[in-house]
């Protein structure tokens, strides 16, 4: 399939280490690995930071063609610390070259004319004017495109109407279980079940499909009515960064495929557990590892 992904590219900073990153980068290079074509909108500085993300996607297979290069903001970065689990709590630095991305008529035109399956996108990189404006103009314009929402709802980094509006036009969304519970405040609506919440916002959306991660306890998901848990898988976490983008790649892979919603989440859940037991946000894994995990435990979760 061909998905276009859009919004930020950066580097987490852990400790003295720096590993690439950005939601719909991490995102994007994963989809990269199951075999999609992938077109990444997005910015970087002209500066040393940026000038690495750019070999480096070139070392991916990535293109580049629709990253711009901004001379006058630098290359995003996030610290990242990490607590006794090994999740991740960022501070980000803005503003940033992504918050300046652009796409023009034409380069929006040529996107679109490669006729993508889907358009992907964060919460994030369109609290900047520029950020939002480059997925409305991609979302209004697309055709059969289906949008996926990776809510990854950051400190400082939302507000409620942006998340409501994105909800409202995306058919498919996933979040984690604390923004399940974020949403559900921001509604002013009393946290249930998590399937009573997919069931809750799935009407009032008319989404196609959500699903919400749990950690080391997996997901659950809710497609055309039918809702299934799907166990996490065991690994020894370094860190979590990355583990929820790789997810969603997988997750995106099965859905494009028509597998059955049990196979995607488990799926899903064996990519995103693969990730969190490797250091930074875009380690090496391969398909193999993958079907080794489900190996190990003896069929799907």
């Amino acid at each position: 399939m061909t998905i276009i992904s859009i919004g930020e590219v950066l580097w987490d900073v852990v400790g003295e280490e720096e590993h690439l990153g950005g939601a719909p980068f991490n995102f994007a290079a994963h989809a990269k690995r199951l075999g999609h074509t992938v077109r990444f909108v997005s910015a970087v500085g002209e500066d040393l930071r940026g000038h690495r993300i750019l070999e480096r996607m070139a070392e991916m297979g990535l293109s580049a063609r629709y990253v711009r290069r901004i001379s006058a903001t630098p290359t995003g970065i996030v610290s990242v610390r990490l607590d006794s689990a090994r999740q991740p709590t960022f501070t980000i630095c803005r503003p940033a070259a992504y918050d300046f991305a652009e796409v023009s008529d034409a380069e929006a035109g040529e996107l679109l004319r490669q006729e993508p399956d889907w358009i992907y996108f964060g919460t994030l990189f369109q609290m900047s004017e520029q950020g939002r404006a480059v997925v409305e103009t991609l979302v209004r314009r697309r055709r059969a495109a289906r949008v996926f929402y990776d809510v990854n709802l950051r400190a400082g980094c939302f507000d409620v109407s942006l998340v409501e509006d994105l909800m409202a036009v995306a058919g498919v969304v996933k979040l984690n279980d604390s923004e399940a519970a974020q949403v559900d405040e921001m509604f002013d609506r009393t946290q249930g079940s998590l399937e009573d919440f997919c069931r809750h916002y799935t009407h009032r959306f008319g989404w196609d499909c959500v699903c919400v991660t749990r950690a080391a306890q997996g997901c659950v998901a809710l497609a055309d009515g039918e809702f299934v848990e799907a166990a996490g898988y065991d690994v020894d976490v370094v860190d979590a960064i990355g583990a929820g983008d790789a997810f969603a790649a997988a997750f995106i892979h099965g859905l494009n495929r028509g597998w059955p919603l049990s196979e995607i989440a488990d799926f899903a859940n064996r990519v995103g557990a693969l990730v969190a037991s490797r250091p930074g946000a875009i380690p090496p894994w391969t398909l193999e590892e993958a079907e080794n995990l489900q190996r190990r435990r003896g069929g799907v979760g």
